[in-house]
């Protein structure tokens, strides 16, 4: 009764949209058209009710439940081989046995569908009689014609309500329309669809006063909603992560079952780029368990630093890879300046534009990497970037603007003037003067006084369209941005445009892009002393005049150019120069163009068997120019009083390509099989020619043969090209590189009834640092295994509450990429005595990778509806660490180079999950926790002179740092333990010595033994929670964040004590001096001016842990329907940085100047961290 009822529920609804006016007339026998079949209405009925029984029994027998899953109206739980290909996205519903399915099914129905449209102008009336009639044979219902409507109704009963009409939209979370979800009249056989916009409308004779409707949708959770006499209703539909076999994207680009993984895989979803950075690495800070992400101090556009699972290597980066839709990225950048030049840098992976990102997936461990061979040590981030969809067009607007100021700064003294009270001088460069009152109280604080508002504007517009075969997407963006320090600025233009297409019924699929990028910056400043503004803005004399200085330069008549105004040029050992001379004349500038284009096709040969073949070509081209104009000071100026010009001219090339064959086949109702066998070729080079020198200004440069001094001429002040530079002083440079990695690979994945499943993957790398005819090896090879058991499938009577339990293992052995020029004697320019020279460093012919060796575990749950849990723990043992002993060669070298090293680390990562939707009220919650502890276990104990033989003990490595702050590696110890070589005099008693006169001193240690150890640079743990609250069109998010453990170490603070601008070095002199040794007291200006200057870092050493409001945001979407369905507006406010809960260091603990490995942690005037506020606004067409 329930099918007939359908179908004459079918017939009326096709009935009731027919749009001829002569719908009900007689039929006009004398009309024909071509084809018979369609004009003849006794043929035509006979058909139809064939297609309908046929239909039926091919139901019955499994298609149409294959095609119900081929087109999301069903979720798939059987095992059945063709039906878990669908599942995982590898098979097109065109595939055989589905195409003929298709055809015999569905095109059938969509011919006869053509006919009861009547676009022929054919009559039906009388197909509908005799159907209706032939249907309700034998049934207790009865059927009239009014118009356009079939009216049902029980034979003798009384007479039926009239018909109501319910409309509606279905919409997601984010307000876009869901296409097809079903909408059912509760207890009843009779509903609808909504449209291509999320439409529906529904005609029932139920009274709307009781009706209950039932909304569904593949992948959303099912709603009841009562109607209650409404005739139009809102629905937004919640996503059920949990009714979805999870698909997860893995190296390479290869899609997995989530079940089938045996390594934890992090999947980003796109509401984590809410707070879209310029480089959008920054956003995934705090959001991802077992990753450190530390934001560079150049601001916007700069370089991140990002490490998952501790620093692995002595030497090498320990920096994350990064794949773009499954290549691997070379990220050319500069690590950055450290102690003196002060420059900033950006990166590769910076220019990117956030929004053509569609996901990104976190492989945190050498295991989930394990296919990217020798560069899989340090994990890899993998970028899915957006493609056209099929089935709609849409115009996407995004407009955010953000206003930027400085997060976390030193603090600064107001109150005591110019002077120093110890030499009896009342003026100077000091702030050791007398107390300031109020008639010669300057008020000068350079938070308030120097920094400016940062400003940063961010536009994009992309555009998608596509049909079944050919998707297409385009985008145009552009950031601007005005940094906190005059004349800071970053500028990034991007260009994108993809096309996807599918030819030969299906079986083949072209991917092609292309992006072009224009990104410029000016004045990137990290930290150093050299043409940082900081320097002199933070140690301004407080008794001085701001103002004054702010006119920055004067003219000057003799020379007809305007000079560098500042009182006080060279009076100090910083070299300082007027801040904004240093922003406005001493300008370092680059622009990069960069193209990238990206082939990929793919051959499905079978339904399980298909080949593929993918290519990527990423050049870019750099211009920096570096710009000191006349009256800078001379030390900066190599001496020239007109100037200094440079220019560096960079190109970086990378092509990869790679082929695979793809198998995903299963063998019974038990058994499945998931391989990929290929090889691919890396090649990447740079090349970069310098010319940097003073303007040419009269020196003298040597004598003639008869003894006169010859001069170079006095040229052109601030005339700023090559040819007015010195012969003698300039520099002139030409530099490159070029590596190769040729590559074959495997992956293979065996499964066993759903619950069981082992992966095998293997690599084997030829790089050309191994080339050469003395290198030993000239290849490695890199395997990984793994297995995972979903316990939830195999243990009977499993709780209702704990829906999914999968443990998970996995062992790997992969490598960090070589660094060059260690495999075979290099030869290095002298410019001095215009020769080649040999390296300085012995050559190792026996290479071997710094191999790590991982092991893996861990166990992953979703339980009592809500929650999702994940636990790993890894232990990880880098072997075969490559370092410079610093032991001098006795001929020939100056540096030996040893292979023996092996640092270990280990430790857990854990998020938990929560999700919950109450009406139209939900909250999202997730919470993050990791630890990590890094040993050295071995350094190797000596080193043989590649020359001599001599054996020579190796002891602690000091491998970087700042002064008298060094990392000093020893076995034992960590790659973060830094070390103090300073320490205050002692007596015997171990007090602080004084002299008669109250002096301290300092004594300086030679011996790494004797040095003070004060803590590790890393993190003991970080802790996340991060949670999401939606309400109607309303959402509010925020993430709250913590670091707990570390040291860090500021040598800010160190020079603003010793010239008095500091508010601890003003407290000092209120309460009378600093107390030693208990119960000693001894002059401030004593004290700070020894122990800073001196260089004792145990005095600036702070702990690292802090706590911070890191995110914020709240949201309003304004849906299409209340905009006349032209568009959907979203509104959100959003900021970052926005308040340090709790926090002992003068700076940012979690900002870095450099990500090289031996920098993090140490503050010399780097650049404050911002806090940014921004409102973004996002229209979709």
């Amino acid at each position: 009764m329930k099918r007939t009822l359908f179908q004459i529920l079918a017939v009326a609804a096709v009935g009731a949209m027919c749009s001829c006016s002569d719908f009900l007339d007689p039929y006009p026998s004398a009309i024909r058209s071509e084809e018979y079949i369609l004009t003849n209405p006794t043929t035509m009925q006979g058909l139809i009710g064939k297609c309908y029984d046929y239909m039926a029994q091919n139901y019955n027998d499994n298609e149409g439940a294959y095609l119900d899953c081929a087109t999301d109206n069903a979720v798939r739980t059987s095992t059945t081989d063709v039906l878990r290909r669908f599942a995982v996205g590898v098979t097109s519903p065109t595939n055989d046995p589905f195409e003929t399915y298709w055809d015999r099914d569905y095109k059938g129905i969509y011919n006869v569908n053509m006919f009861l449209k009547d676009d022929r102008g054919l009559n039906m009336r009388y197909m509908l009689d005799e159907h209706l009639d032939e249907l309700l044979r034998n049934t207790n219902v009865s059927y009239s014609i009014d118009n356009k409507s079939i009216i049902l109704s029980a034979r003798g009963g009384a007479q039926p309500q009239q018909a109501s009409q319910i409309t509606g939209r279905i919409v997601d979370k984010n307000g876009v329309p869901v296409i097809g979800a079903t909408i059912m009249i509760s207890g009843t056989t009779q509903g609808t669809t909504s449209g291509v916009d999320g439409t529906f409308a529904l005609q029932s004779n139920v009274s709307p006063a009781g009706m209950i409707l039932d909304v569904s949708f593949i992948g959303y959770k099912p709603q009841r909603i009562s109607v209650n006499n409404r005739t139009s209703l809102s629905v937004t539909l919640e996503e059920d992560d949990q009714q979805i076999e999870a698909v997860v994207v893995t190296a390479l680009g290869i899609k997995r079952q989530e079940r089938a993984v045996s390594y934890n895989v992090q999947n980003i979803s796109d509401e984590v780029f809410l707070t879209r950075d310029a480089n959008m690495v920054n956003s995934l800070a705090g959001k991802i368990a077992g990753v450190t992400i530390n934001a560079s101090a150049a601001g916007v556009g700069g370089e991140t630093k990002v490490v998952m699972r501790g620093s692995k290597s002595i030497e090498q980066s320990s920096n994350a890879l990064y794949v773009i839709d499954g290549i691997p990225m070379c990220n050319f950048r500069s690590d950055g300046s450290e102690e003196f030049d002060s420059q900033g840098s950006s990166e590769a992976i910076a220019d990117l534009n956030p929004e053509d990102i569609e996901s990104m997936t976190v492989l945190s461990g050498a295991a989930a990497a394990a296919l990217y061979g020798s560069d899989a040590a340090n994990g890899a981030i993998l970028i899915t970037t957006k493609r056209g969809k099929a089935g709609q067009t849409t115009v996407t607007v995004t407009s955010n603007t953000e206003v930027l100021a400085p997060f976390v700064m030193p603090m600064f003294q107001t109150r005591y003037g110019t002077g120093d009270k110890l030499a009896g001088a009342a003026n100077g460069i000091y702030s050791w003067g007398e107390r300031l009152n109020a008639f010669n109280y300057r008020g000068y604080d350079p938070s308030d006084d120097y920094f400016q508002t940062g400003v940063v504007g961010t536009e994009t517009v992309s555009f998608s369209t596509g049909n079944e075969r050919s998707q297409t997407y385009a985008s145009a963006g552009a950031v601007n941005s005005r940094g906190i320090i005059p004349n800071n600025g970053y500028d990034r233009y991007n260009f994108t445009f993809r096309n996807t297409s599918s030819f030969l019924k299906d079986k083949m699929h072209l991917d092609l892009g292309a992006s072009y990028i224009i990104q410029k910056d000016r004045n990137m400043v990290n930290q150093g002393v050299y043409s940082n503004p900081l320097v002199s803005a933070y140690l301004f004399p407080r008794g001085d005049d701001w103002a004054d200085v702010e006119m920055y330069e004067r003219y000057n008549p003799s020379r007809g150019i305007y000079e560098q105004y500042w009182p006080t040029m060279g009076a100090d050992t910083y070299q300082m120069q007027n801040p904004y001379w240093i922003s406005y004349r001493n300008l370092r500038e680059n622009r990069k163009d960069r193209y990238m284009i990206n082939a990929s096709l793919t051959y499905d040969i079978l339904d399980w068997l298909s080949v593929s073949g993918r290519i990527r070509v990423d050049n870019s081209n750099s211009d920096y120019t570096e710009k000191l104009y006349a009256s800078t000071n001379n030390l900066r100026t190599e001496g020239s009083p007109n100037g200094l010009y440079g220019i560096t001219k960079t190109n970086d090339r990378q092509t990869y390509g790679d082929v695979m064959v793809n198998i995903n086949k299963t063998f019974g109702e038990n058994w499945s099989l998931q391989a990929n066998v290929g090889a691919s070729i890396s090649d990447m080079r740079s090349d970069a020619s310098k010319v940097r020198g003073p303007i040419a200004y009269g020196e003298q440069t040597g004598y003639d043969k008869d003894g006169n001094a010859i001069y170079e001429p006095n040229n052109i002040p601030n005339v700023f090209n090559v040819y007015n530079l010195s012969n003698s002083k300039t520099v002139r440079e030409q530099i490159g590189w070029r590596e190769q990695s040729q590559s074959v690979f495997f992956s293979a994945e065996v499964g066993f009834k759903g619950a069981y499943y082992l992966t095998v993957t293997g690599r084997n790398d030829w790089p050309s640092q191994l080339a050469g005819p003395n290198s030993v090896n000239s290849s490695f090879f890199y395997p990984s295994v793994g297995a995972s058991v979903v316990l939830s499938e195999i243990i009977p009577n499993m709780p209702k509450n704990l829906s999914y339990v999968k443990l998970r293992a996995s062992y790997a052995s992969v490598g960090l990429a070589f660094s060059r020029f260690y495999a075979n004697p290099t030869r290095s320019w002298n410019s001095s005595t215009n020769s080649w020279n040999l390296s300085s460093q012995s050559p190792l012919y026996d290479l071997k990778p710094e191999r790590t060796k991982s092991f893996e575990v861990g166990l992953t749950m979703r339980f009592l509806r809500h929650f999702n849990f994940d636990i790993s723990y890894y232990n990880t043992r880098t072997i075969n660490q490559t370092f410079n002993t610093g032991i001098p060669a006795s001929s020939m070298y100056s540096k030996v180079y040893k292979q023996d090293g092996d640092v270990r680390n280990r430790g857990f990562e854990m998020s938990l999950g929560y999700k919950n939707t109450w009406n139209r009220f939900s909250w999202d919650s997730n919470f993050t926790a990791s630890a990590n502890r890094n040993k050295i276990m071995k350094l190797g104990k000596e080193v043989i002179d590649p020359n001599t033989g001599k054996v020579t003990p190796i002891g602690d490595l000091n491998v970087g740092g700042m002064g008298n702050v060094r990392f000093i590696l020893r076995e034992g110890g960590s790659l973060g333990d830094i070390y103090s070589r300073a320490d205050l005099r002692r007596d015997s008693n171990g007090d602080i010595y004084q002299d008669m006169d109250g002096n301290i001193f300092v004594d300086n240690k030679t011996q790494t033994k004797d040095f003070i150890k004060l803590g590790s640079v890393f993190p003991d743990a970080n802790l996340a929670w991060r949670n999401d609250f939606r309400w109607r069109n309303f959402n509010f998010g925020f993430l709250l964040t913590a670091r707990l453990g570390g040291v860090v170490y500021s040598r800010t603070q160190a020079v603003m004590d010793y010239y008095g601008v500091s508010a601890s070095s003003a407290d000092a002199r209120d309460a009378g001096g600093i107390v030693i040794n208990g119960n000693d007291l001894i002059d401030a200006q004593k004290w700070y001016q020894t122990v800073a200057n001196g260089d004792t870092p145990q005095y600036y050493t702070y702990s690292a842990t802090n706590v911070r409001l890191q995110e914020a945001s709240i949201g309003y979407t304004i849906p299409r329907k209340k905009l006349g369905d032209v568009c959907d507006i979203t509104l959100s406010i959003v900021g970052r940085n926005l308040w340090m809960l709790y926090n002992k260091a003068p700076f940012d603990p979690e900002a870095v100047a450099t990500t090289s490995n031996y920098y993090q942690g140490i503050d010399y005037f780097m650049m404050p961290s911002l806090r940014s506020i921004g409102f973004n606004v996002r229209v979709k067409f």
